[in-house]
């Protein structure tokens, strides 16, 4: 949620602000805006909707001579997506301006306090409290740092916050607190900013920043400071191996579709160096040290979660150990019942999500070991685990998750072999099959993905004036039904409902008639009776079907999608990608945004 990109430097601000800005669209947006200091002025230019409004505000403004700046693209929390509402925010005396991602907790309570002092706010933003509460400082503090760390002290709630201040030229001040932000190393140069893509295009070293830590940056230094004493804090930066060539589109006509067709790359990622070749035995070194788990907490949100659950299967199959898949938002605010033994598992995309980042910390509070799952080298997630599993997935740029998932069910797919060998639950018979059909499968997928594509267009053309779908699974096909239903729903703005198929008949049904389509998860398994009875239910309630199965099975349906069986839980691979691919058909037919969907953001980083 939000972008936070700031440059100082020997280059001109603004066009290095604005392109940083185009490369954090996926995290959603509804303003942008600028501030840069130029001939000892603070200049800012907001604008509501899209960069391309932001871009037009900016060309009737002198700004070449700019070499300090700050941007930011704003999902609205408090007050409306308005040009008011925009930042960068000023204080009165237009000397301060700054950013913010996240959320002031307590900013009613600061802003009634300073409207008795006399301040008058233009917006109905948290944020524009904490610049309004910088400048009262800073008529006591004397300068900007210990202003800064007054500040930090009186505001509660999340933030990641950068200013610049008319009398500091070519500084920027920035802070965090259970919002990611990072530093960017250059030459001559340096960045901030709340994702790594923002400034990819001028330096791969990063300084990843801690809760409660502050950073001073010019053009030639940089420095880092605890928020508590500001006191100096050493770092040290560390190299992005991924490049920004893997954060462009490569041709496709969207992120999510490029990223939906990487995906037999994602898996050939994730397995490298984790079978090893002369026995085929899974092999984790990043979490070696902790013990396997007498009862397993899963902890994640969206399509993560989703991911959990799908793993829930596998975990407790083969490897016998008891799991609870927990929606974080959810997990954070119940009463939770821990015994010894217990172990958490966090998963998440960025590594930056709120709610999981929470659950977590209070995983933590009760000693239980964490092992974090996530595609981001130093987030917030891999810092605060015991042992870190990286997906491998590389940037994933569309709001809508595709990719992530499918590298997520692939370290859990080995996470749960490897607890499986450990515990003697899981023979190395059963094992080998799995870890020999696993580095088989990036070829079969590949050799798939675009007949897939065809059909998934040809569904969607015939289903596009739907206007509610159910998606219906049992086993393993029961998550992929809630993902296929949230991806429908994400990107086209068609109502759908992912059910276990044997809940339909406990009251959904009643929804069912001709205009009221189902697709139905149907591999060759031994549940495959199960679905095909079910979906006899539909049908004999004039419901039509799209049956995503195996070539021989004998299901009802009006239309039968077919991919290549390959056996277990290696099913799901195949199974995924063509959910994915229908739901981007659909939308791509319906003329909807597909990789900026309304209302949604890439990273939830606020509660």
């Amino acid at each position: 949620m939000c972008g936070i990109i700031g440059y100082a430097g020997h280059r001109p601000a603004v066009p290095l602000l604005v392109e940083g800005l185009r490369r954090l669209e996926y995290r959603g947006y509804d303003s942008a805006g600028v501030a840069y200091l130029q001939n000892k002025g603070l200049q800012v230019v907001r604008a509501e909707g899209k960069l391309k409004n932001l871009e037009h505000c900016l060309t009737e403004c002198q700004h070449l001579q700019a070499t300090c700046g700050l941007g930011h693209t704003r999902w609205a929390t408090h007050g409306l997506p308005t040009t008011q509402n925009a930042h960068p925010h000023q204080d009165e005396g237009q000397n301060i301006a700054l950013v913010h991602n996240g959320i002031i907790e307590n900013f009613q309570e600061l802003k009634q306090s300073l409207e008795a002092k006399g301040h008058h706010f233009a917006s109905q933003t948290d944020t524009e409290v904490i610049v309004h509460l910088l400048a009262d400082n800073l008529g006591h503090q004397n300068t900007l740092p210990k202003a800064l760390a007054a500040t930090l002290h009186q505001i509660e709630g999340s933030y990641a916050l950068a200013c610049i201040h008319r009398d500091y030229p070519n500084e920027i001040w920035a802070a965090r607190h259970s919002s990611p932000l990072l530093l960017g190393v250059g030459q001559g140069e340096n960045f901030i900013a709340s994702d790594i893509p923002a400034f990819l295009s001028s330096t791969r070293d990063v300084v990843f920043l801690e809760d409660g830590e502050v950073v001073r940056l010019t053009p030639n230094s940089w420095e880092v400071f605890s928020a508590a004493d500001m006191q100096p804090v050493g770092k040290t930066p560390q190299r992005i191996e991924w490049d920004l060539q893997a954060a462009q589109k490569g041709g496709f006509k969207h992120f999510m579709l490029k990223e939906i067709m990487e995906q037999p790359q994602v898996i050939q990622d994730g397995i490298a160096g984790r079978i090893d070749d002369a026995t085929q035995e899974v092999v984790l070194d990043e979490i070696a040290d902790l013990p396997i788990p007498g009862r397993l907490h899963i902890i994640a949100c969206g399509t993560s979660f989703h991911a959990g659950l799908w793993a829930k299967y596998l975990i407790e199959e083969w490897a016998r150990i008891p799991v609870q898949v927990e929606v974080a938002s959810e997990f954070r605010y119940r009463q939770q019942v821990f015994q010894e033994g217990d172990l958490a598992l966090a998963i998440s995309q960025s590594g930056e999500t709120a709610d999981t980042l929470a659950g977590m910390r209070i995983a933590r509070e009760n000693n239980l070991p964490i092992v974090g799952l996530c595609n981001v080298v130093g987030s917030s997630v891999a810092r605060e685990s015991d042992g870190t599993m990286y997906t491998q997935a590389g940037p994933e740029i569309s709001v809508a998750s595709t990719k992530a998932m499918c590298s997520q069910m692939v370290a859990l797919l080995l996470l749960a072999i490897a607890w499986g060998r450990k515990k003697g639950t899981l023979s190395a018979e059963a094992a080998q099959q799995l870890t020999g059909q696993l580095q088989r499968l990036p070829h079969t997928l590949s050799t798939e993905l675009e007949r897939m594509r065809h059909a998934a267009q040809r569904l969607a053309t015939q289903f596009s004036k739907a206007r509610s779908f159910f998606f219906l699974g049992r086993g393993l096909g029961s998550p992929l039904a809630l993902e296929g239903a949230l991806k429908l729903k994400e990107i086209s703005y068609i109502h759908a409902e992912g059910y276990a198929a044997g809940e339909m008949k406990h009251g959904p049904i009643a929804l069912i008639d001709s205009e009221f389509p189902t697709f139905a998860l149907a591999p060759q398994d031994s549940l495959l009776p199960k679905v095909g009875s079910n979906l006899q239910e539909v049908q004999a309630r004039g419901g039509k079907i799209i049956a995503l199965t195996h070539p021989g099975t004998d299901i009802p349906s009006d239309e039968r999608w077919e991919v290549p069986q390959m056996g277990s839980a290696l099913d799901s691979f195949l199974f995924l990608p063509a959910l994915q691919l229908f739901a981007y058909e659909m939308a791509v037919y319906l003329g909807k945004d597909v990789d900026q969907p309304r209302n949604l953001a890439k990273s939830v980083t606020v509660e």
